[in-house]
């Protein structure tokens, strides 16, 4: 099991979390195995940032981002070197923490 610890994020998780998961998981599937609400607006198939998370440890034991994901990066807001999309980052052996940045673009979240 990998341990991933979720630092604290005033809506989806105030007291911040670890979390032991299997390797070969997102960390979007991880976050909400664990009853942690990310945002996913397109389902985790990589068409959007609503589920960007920035890898602050343990970023070089995810699998590589594919083109579709680093395009789709450059829309994320607070975008930096260690963004991924959750949906798209699997998650090796090596633990990793983990911070959901304060906002997300969420077009349809925001049109309501």
């Amino acid at each position: 099991m990998t341990q991933i610890v979720i630092l604290p994020h005033t809506e989806y998780c105030p007291d911040g979390a670890v979390l032991e998961v299997s390797p070969g998981t997102s960390i979007c599937e991880a976050l909400l195995e664990n009853d942690i609400p990310i945002e996913h607006a397109c389902d985790m198939v990589c068409a959007c940032t609503t589920c960007h998370v920035i890898v602050r440890e343990g970023f070089n034991s995810l699998n590589e981002p594919d083109e579709n994901e680093e395009d789709l990066l450059d829309r994320a807001w607070g975008l930096n070197p260690l963004s991924r999309l959750s949906c798209q980052a699997i998650i090796a052996k090596d633990d990793l923490v983990v911070e959901i940045p304060k906002y997300s673009i969420n077009h349809a979240k925001e049109n309501h």
